[in-house]
């Protein structure tokens, strides 16, 4: 396998990921959905002095006006977030940060798939020829946990890039694209800040690669051992739909803590939003509720099935092509 299963990998994944990349944009927009609601427990109501109160007990007067405060926004769906973009920003919008995409699959997923396969070679039954479950999803471990750390500077200019267009138009980055948004972050934050998030983007790359290539692995098998599906299209479709349910709810709540983790704005002298992963998912979990975790499960699903899809369809096609290198 070698190269080839790289190679391989890189291509498979570098057509998924651009191919949904609006549904990702549209899940990290959603995972950012109430991150700056936290109530001020010292401000509970609004107070507006009537024109001729001229000193703090006028203001106590029985003619002062209480106007409580607007109650929070309700949470968008992922419909509604999509047309929200495609209104507000044009149909552009929902592919920015493509680049980025380009960026953290060619470094991330060509290692993860291309070690993934590497391991199984390694570590299959040398008589049969198979690999248990359990080698299976250590394989998954390594492999997303090595991958991750290679593309972790990727992965941090695409969150940055897709939930820009969120901010106020004087606050916003505006990367002109992932070369500029790692150029810039290293001069003005700093090149640790490359791997802001690196913790849990390794830990969230290990539970997707492990649960999803493993799982795609394990069912595409037993339907051929039951001999319920010829090893065609609708054996990698299937399979594939399963791979991504299973990577889609092991991984949402990492997932979650990571955007918001690499998306934070550090000012110099300023107090980080969030010391690390743990303080986020407290604070999260605090103002939000332990569901919060679970934003943008819909579009995570729904991206991560096409994905998925994509990936392992284009991945046995390319195969097939290049079977006599």
């Amino acid at each position: 396998m070698g190269v080839k299963g790289f190679v391989e990998g890189g291509i498979a994944s570098i057509v998924a990921g651009c191919s949904t990349h609006p549904l990702d944009l549209i899940k990290v927009r959603m995972q950012l959905q109430g991150e700056n609601t936290v109530p001020n427990p010292n401000h509970h109501i609004h107070t507006l002095r009537p024109a001729y109160a001229f000193n703090s007990a006028a203001a106590a007067a029985p003619g002062t006006l209480h106007i409580p405060p607007p109650p929070p926004a309700a949470k968008a769906g992922p419909v509604s977030v999509g047309i929200k973009i495609f209104q507000t920003e044009g149909v552009p919008a929902l592919f920015s940060g493509v680049s980025a995409t380009v960026l953290r699959q060619t470094l991330y997923s060509t290692t993860r798939m291309g070690l993934y396969e590497v391991f199984k070679q390694k570590w299959s039954d040398p008589d049969s020829g198979t690999l248990s479950l359990g080698r299976k999803i250590a394989a998954g471990l390594v492999a997303g946990g090595i991958g991750a750390a290679v593309g972790n500077p990727a992965d941090v200019a695409m969150v940055r890039m897709q939930a820009d267009g969120r901010l106020p138009a004087s606050e916003r980055r505006n990367y002109k694209s992932v070369f500029d948004a790692i150029t810039r972050m290293s001069k003005q934050e700093g090149i640790t800040s490359l791997w802001r998030g690196s913790s849990l983007t390794v830990n969230r790359a290990m539970i997707v690669t492990a649960s999803q290539l493993a799982s795609y692995d394990q069912v595409k098998e037993t339907i051929l051992e039951k001999g319920l599906m010829k090893d065609g299209l609708g054996t990698h479709v299937t399979a594939s739909f399963a791979a991504g349910f299973v990577a889609a709810v092991a991984s949402n709540p990492v997932d979650v803590i990571k955007t918001r983790v690499m998306n934070m704005k550090v000012e110099p002298g300023t107090t980080p939003p969030y010391n690390g992963a743990l303080d986020c998912a407290l604070k999260t979990i605090k103002a939000e509720g332990p569901m919060a975790l679970y934003k943008g499960f819909i579009p995570t699903i729904s991206r991560q099935g096409p994905f998925t899809v994509v990936l392992f369809v284009t991945l046995e096609q390319v195969r097939k092509v290049l079977k006599d290198f």
